[in-house]
């Protein structure tokens, strides 16, 4: 379980992150949700401990993260940045191997190919794995990346709205493969979302931030209400039930 606690973000007198605390479950998609600013980038990144919080503990189990050496924690958490930009000419497959520095530190045996060739192959790359990245489509680069974190072989995946640059059709997928690594594998996701449909679809748990602070927190059904939706976004957004699920109607 990861256990946030009372953590707080400050950029000078901008306060971006306000005293939230979270309890995320194992082996469970939670999803953060809401308007831009809301601090759920921020949140992210300090789980990962990308970014370090001016007040707060954040907990993995029961270790504190500021306390856990970087290549442990690595072996726990990876994270997917919002933006990625390597300045090196990469293939996808040099790219993903990436993944695996944490055990390797630069030098990979069987074991470090097994599981890059295995993520390539989850994430339907095979056919693009010897092309150079910047021969690539916006969303097979992302694709790559994503591919890159699954390599990593971490409990906990952290990812920043994956489904930039991506088509219906692949966004479709990574959801869905997102799914299979907590079914399969008993892994644990925590995503940053814009599309609230995603959310409901794919999500066991949502977490709606507003203004730096969780408004609201539960289950996709307790989450998906209109009553909800408002205290979030300020919007009142219908929820209609499609196939079983819950989508929220925010068009008109």
């Amino acid at each position: 379980m990861v256990e946030v606690k009372n953590i707080t973000k400050r950029y000078g007198q901008k306060i971006v992150v306000d005293n939230v605390s979270l309890q995320i479950k194992k082996g469970s998609i939670t999803s953060f949700i809401g308007p831009n600013g809301a601090g759920k980038s921020t949140v992210l990144s300090g789980i990962s401990r990308l970014i370090s919080m001016d007040e707060g503990e954040i907990y993995i189990g029961d270790q504190n993260i500021q306390k856990t050496k970087t290549n442990d924690l690595a072996k726990q958490i990876s994270i997917l940045k919002q933006t990625n930009s390597i300045n090196l000419r990469l293939t996808v497959r040099e790219l993903v191997s990436f993944g695996r520095f944490p055990y390797s530190q630069g030098r990979l045996n069987d074991e470090d190919w097994q599981a890059v060739d295995e993520a390539i192959s989850y994430m339907g790359l095979k056919d693009l794995q010897e092309r150079f990245l910047d021969h690539l489509s916006g969303g097979q680069r992302q694709r790559a990346y994503i591919a890159m974190v699954i390599a990593q072989n971490t409990e906990y995946v952290l990812l920043d709205e994956p489904l930039n640059n991506l088509d219906m059709k692949h966004s479709v997928q990574i959801m869905k493969n997102l799914r299979k690594l907590v079914e399969d594998l008993g892994k644990t996701v925590i995503i940053v979302l814009h599309d609230i449909n995603f959310a409901s679809c794919y999500s066991d748990y949502i977490v709606g931030l507003k203004d730096g602070r969780v408004v609201r927190e539960g289950t996709k059904d307790e989450m998906m209400e209109t009553h909800v939706l408002k205290e979030i976004y300020d919007m009142d957004i219908p929820v209609q039930t499609i196939n079983g699920q819950k989508i929220c109607v925010y068009f008109t």
